[in-house]
């Protein structure tokens, strides 16, 4: 039986994992180097390195023969999905859940509050040494549509609860209901979409959701609206997001875009109402501890034998 395990993180840096001897596990380094640090065929538990590209993040898995489990540090697993193929039947796949919510909330809320009162224009402002006072939109009083209500959702709205908002609207995979109020399917898009101020993308990179937000959609957003995407890039279709703010109707705050990174000379750096951040949502100082603990809740779990947390799909099922 293999024990190895592949770490983004020196072993000792995180506290409460099983130490090594006892629990029979040898815990190898691997932040994405070229060089593997031991044979993949010997990995057990993979924990994919953080903010690689796919290619990258699969390059070891059609040699890990062995491998049980594979675990993300991102809550989207879209990066590992083409090198699923590769695994063997019973490999579980487990993402990040509880690791980025807090993060990526806050960041929503930031690039909601920046759009909407002015920010950019202040900073450019500043440059200029101009005075740009006047009138601004607040976030109070406004609707606001959630699409992708899982638990980076959820948080978002716990963030939103204290700025007044006259209405937060949920959008999921399929109906529910929550403590705060019912979630709408996808479905009903449409008919909520007209009504939102403000418009927070959420969701996983699914077939589902990939060009989500194309022509049909920013047409149903109403004139003046704020679409904020901290999902994934390609949920939106580039091409109609540009048309639209150029025509100055709607405005958008993205922390993801496709491509990504945007290269330079693409018209969406210059897209007037555009706010970008360069895919930040995560990478923050809340990153590394929470990663961390979940690392060991994770390990000490598989090495007793115990059920795993965050288990998304298990491949041959």
């Amino acid at each position: 039986m293999t024990t190895d395990v592949w770490l983004p993180f020196e072993a000792h840096e995180i506290e409460g994992l099983p130490e090594a001897s006892p629990a029979g596990l040898t815990y190898r380094y691997w932040d994405g180097e070229p060089e593997f640090p031991a044979d993949p065929a010997d990995c057990a538990f993979y924990v994919v390195p953080y903010m690689k590209p796919t290619e990258t993040a699969v390059r070891p898995l059609s040699a890990m023969t062995s491998v049980r489990v594979v675990q993300t540090l991102t809550a989207g697993i879209d990066h590992v999905e083409p090198g699923i193929k590769y695994l063997a039947p019973g490999v579980r796949l487990c993402n990040a859940r509880g690791v980025h919510e807090a993060s990526t909330a806050e960041l929503a809320l930031t690039l909601v509050l920046s759009a909407l009162r002015g920010i950019p224009r202040f900073v450019e402002g500043q440059r200029q040494e101009e005075w740009r006072s006047g009138f601004y939109p607040a976030l109070a009083d406004k609707s606001v549509l959630i699409v992708g209500y899982g638990s980076i959702g959820a948080a978002i709205e716990d963030r939103l609860a204290p700025f007044e908002c006259a209405r937060v609207a949920r959008v999921a995979r399929s109906a529910r209901a929550t403590e705060r109020g019912p979630v709408h399917p996808l479905a009903d898009l449409p008919s909520l979409l007209p009504e939102a101020d403000v418009v927070i993308l959420s969701t996983p990179l699914t077939e589902t959701t990939r060009g989500l937000v194309g022509a049909d959609f920013l047409a149903r957003m109403k004139d003046g609206a704020l679409l904020v995407n901290v999902a994934r890039g390609p949920v939106v279709d580039t091409e109609a997001l540009v048309v639209e703010l150029e025509s100055g109707r709607i405005t958008a705050a993205l922390d993801v875009t496709d491509p990504e990174p945007l290269p330079a000379g693409h018209r969406l750096w210059h897209a007037p109402g555009a706010l970008i951040s360069p895919h930040v949502g995560g990478s923050s100082s809340a990153f590394r501890p929470r990663a961390k603990r979940l690392l060991a809740a994770q390990l000490t779990a598989y090495a007793a034998g115990k059920p795993l947390g965050n288990i998304v799909l298990t491949t041959g099922s």
